[in-house]
């Protein structure tokens, strides 16, 4: 969507790749990066401002998959090392991931949350030919009109947040016929996800009340609280980013209101950190630290053993983005990007530690794979400060094509270069 663009460029597992700096474009990078017994990548994340609680679970994610990857004996025998940063903007982003490939001569960049920061070091990617994957942007139009050959994307894409929240929606009878308030963080993730949901509403014969525009230093909701009471609106939706979503829950309580609350964008540490008696309403998660099988309960055990707390999703994204990389380079006995993303965009499954394997769709390099809704749970159940909601089944069901949440081919603008 060009709204990253317009909106100012401003949101929202052993990684390496081939990073040919400019000029230099017939030396393989990793001869010129690395030493023999060397592999490193690049971590840029939020660390600061309103993403920066998503961004360190994110580096703490990193810090995990790093550190079994080398016990397990590295990558193709090398020892993997991870290079972090704070992105903190979209400009200081792009800045970074250049001096990281050009500089530092890292083999490949992963992580983000800011759509607008991805869409800037995907440039940067783009231009080096060097791999980045991003474990946060929720953007569509990164997917879409912004995609490009060496961007690839753990983290879902905003319509499958909006079709798996929807499904939940449309069976509590909270879409057709009714009026929803949305607000909307102001920024090319928020700017974005109010695209896709109003295309969602419209298809499934509901209509927006009102939508407000939030800046993305708001804290303080009480006027936007004040028009939602006299608006009485049928649900509360929230299209906002980050902190945001924590401070409009804790104050929504406060205000006493009890119109329906959900959202299409959701990160379980806002849950938490709302806390039992503020948070409720009905929210999409891409993973949530309740999943029963193997790999996430692993996952969770040395994720808070290490740490003294359990990951959210974000810690998820990260994690498995360097896991996927480690495995892909040890299946195809090489760190040659050309090579990696071949194996990609041909089908290779993963275990992504939900109920069924995940893979890269070649049209577009979205990750498919299930997603999940969350509510909170009554407070007189709530036993401790992290397991404060009860999370739905796997979205799509087991008989269903993993890509009916995502994008359609009618929806899709993806024009690989």
């Amino acid at each position: 969507m060009n709204d990253l663009i317009k909106a100012g460029l401003s949101r929202r597992h052993a990684l390496a790749g081939l990073g040919a700096a400019a000029g230099l474009v017939s030396m393989p990078a990793l001869v010129r990066a690395q030493g023999a017994d060397v592999v490193r990548f690049g971590h840029l994340t939020p660390r600061t401002g309103f993403l920066g609680p998503l961004g360190e679970y994110g580096v703490q994610a990193v810090d995990l998959a790093v550190e079994e990857i080398n016990a397990a004996g590295g990558v193709l025998g090398r020892k993997l090392e991870a290079l972090k940063e704070d992105s903190v903007n979209p400009q200081t982003a792009s800045t970074k991931a250049e001096r990281m490939i050009e500089r530092d001569k890292v083999t490949c960049i992963l992580g983000e949350i800011s759509s607008a920061s991805c869409l800037t070091i995907a440039q940067v990617a783009q231009r080096t030919k060097t791999l980045f994957v991003n474990t946060g942007g929720n953007s569509d139009a990164l997917r879409g009109d912004n995609c490009n050959r060496y961007m690839f994307h753990v983290e879902s894409q905003n319509s499958m947040y909006v079709k798996t929240c929807g499904r939940a929606l449309m069976a509590q009878g909270l879409v057709k016929g009714k009026k929803w308030f949305s607000l909307t963080a102001d920024y090319a993730f928020g700017h974005d996800l109010l695209k896709v949901a109003k295309r969602f509403m419209e298809a499934n014969g509901g209509q927006f009340a009102a939508d407000k525009l939030v800046p993305t230093d708001a804290t303080d909701f009480s006027a936007l609280l004040l028009e939602i009471r006299a608006a009485k609106p049928d649900l509360v939706i929230s299209n906002l980013a980050g902190n945001q979503i924590t401070n409009f829950l804790k104050q929504y309580s406060e205000f006493g209101l009890t119109f329906p609350v959900a959202g299409f964008g959701f990160d379980t540490a806002l849950a938490w950190a709302a806390g039992k008696g503020n948070f409720g309403g009905t929210w999409p998660v891409v993973w949530h630290h309740l999943l029963d099988t193997p790999g996430s309960k692993a996952f969770v055990a040395a994720f808070t053993k290490k740490y003294g707390k359990p990951p959210e999703n974000q810690a998820w994204g990260d994690y498995l983005a360097v896991k996927i990389m480690a495995q892909s380079m040890n299946e195809v006995k090489s760190t040659d990007t050309a090579k990696i993303m071949e194996h990609w965009e041909k089908g290779a499954k993963f275990d992504v530690m939900k109920t069924r394997p995940g893979y890269f769709r070649a049209s577009d390099h979205q990750m498919i794979h299930e997603m999940y809704t969350i509510q909170a749970l009554p407070v007189a159940e709530v036993k401790n400060q992290w397991d404060i909601f009860k999370a739905s089944g796997a979205v799509p069901g087991a008989n269903e094509d993993l890509e009916v949440i995502a994008t359609t081919k009618e929806e899709a603008t993806c024009k690989m270069g």
